[in-house]
């Protein structure tokens, strides 16, 4: 049988870290870390599956195209360089979530005034009522998500993952110098 990193089941992840380990003996690598930043990958995106096939698909809305909303909601109108900057995408890819939600009449694009290039993005009328709707659904599965953790146990990994992105900014990029 094939064990695989992806499963859900907790001793079949267990058996494919043991697997990863027994495959690669001879070679340093730090196990933990790895095990790390997979399971941190691996939640991060058994979440956003979750989500979007039982929250956002009911609204036509992709993980991102939330987000955007989301973004717009609590922040008001942005340009399109610090939303795409707060839903962690590309200009590029933002482009394409912006034009879905304008063909949505979920947002509004505004010109900037003196220069052309930049424009600034916020919800319409129908955006505001339905980030207002969904929100409450979408916080109710975050609720759901971990649930299996305590209160003391949510605040400690919350603390955790912030200490982990906060850090990862200053790691270098280039290891072959």
């Amino acid at each position: 049988m094939s064990r695989r990193i992806s499963s859900s089941a907790p001793e079949v992840v267990l058996q494919a870290e043991a697997d990863i380990r027994e495959r690669l003996p001879d070679r340093e690598f730090d196990f933990v870390a790895m095990s790390a930043v997979s399971n941190v990958y691996r939640a991060g995106t058994a979440v956003r599956n979750h989500m979007e096939r039982t929250v956002l698909a009911d609204y036509d809305l992709s993980w991102i195209a939330f987000t955007v909303l989301w973004v717009l909601w609590i922040w008001g109108s942005q340009e399109t360089g610090h939303v795409a900057q707060e839903a962690g995408v590309t200009k590029g890819t933002l482009t394409g979530v912006i034009k879905t939600l304008q063909n949505q009449k979920l947002i509004r694009r505004t010109p900037h005034r003196d220069d052309k290039r930049r424009v600034s993005v916020s919800l319409s009328a129908k955006g505001q009522r339905l980030i207002s709707e969904l929100f409450p659904v979408f916080n109710e599965h975050e609720i759901a998500a971990v649930s299996a953790l305590s209160l003391v146990e949510q605040l400690e990994l919350a603390r955790l993952l912030r200490k982990v992105t906060n850090h990862i900014s200053s790691v270098p990029t280039n290891y072959s110098d």
